[in-house]
């Protein structure tokens, strides 16, 4: 209990920015992954072919490299001096983001080919079939894939710490090297990452039983 009242601002700290980083890699990977989605069942190969080199390429590459060249090459090249915050939240939402594609796009091939044929014959153009048709009905089957995937970003965001973030694991990191006993200080993190993943599953459960009664 001492770590925590001798140094509360910097755990509040920490807390705030592993919500932070979270909310915000949140926001790009749901924008990305659903557009990739629609890359990915889109009747224009090239946009095909975009898609699946995207969901390839982030998936098969470990997060840590991800983070490495965002924060190392990307600045060098592109956005000198941009803060590490914006460069993990990029590299957290980036990667994200192919994992929500693929769910979204699973949620589409439940969705009966037939609909979005009917659609089409009445004149309706591929994203607004995509946008009006196809999407609300993916989204109950979306939803509890979905809740993991964003789980898994939470408890990802730890590595962001390693790469200058305020989060939770850099004050723990940093608590240790003061010599504090390693023990309560894993609690009290533990506890922290258990509040917002709890918050997460707890949304969805709530926006689940909402769209089973709208069903």
């Amino acid at each position: 209990m001492n770590v925590l009242l001798d140094h509360f601002s910097e755990f509040r700290d920490g807390f705030i920015g592993t919500v932070s980083i979270t909310a915000v890699s949140t926001a790009i990977a749901l924008v990305l992954g659903i557009a990739i989605a629609g890359f990915r069942v889109s009747p224009v190969p090239p946009l095909r072919w975009f898609g699946t080199a995207w969901v390839t390429l982030l998936r098969n590459t470990p997060l840590t490299l991800l983070f490495l060249v965002t924060t190392f090459v990307v600045p060098e090249i592109l956005f000198p001096g941009m803060s590490a915050f914006v460069l993990g939240s990029i590299a957290l939402g980036f990667y994200t983001s192919a994992f929500v594609c693929e769910a979204v796009r699973s949620g589409i091939n439940t969705v009966p080919l037939g609909q979005a044929e009917a659609a089409r014959s009445l004149g309706m153009t591929f994203s607004q079939t995509l946008r009006l048709i196809v999407l609300p009905q993916a989204t109950r089957t979306v939803l509890p894939p979905l809740s993991s995937i964003l789980i898994a970003l939470t408890k990802n965001s730890a590595i962001a710490g390693a790469f200058s973030v305020t989060e939770l694991f850099g004050w723990q990191k940093l608590m240790s090297e003061d010599g504090y006993d390693i023990i309560p200080i894993f609690i009290w993190v533990s506890l922290a990452y258990l509040v917002v993943t709890f918050s997460i599953s707890g949304v969805f459960r709530i926006l689940e039983r909402r769209l089973e009664v709208a069903r």
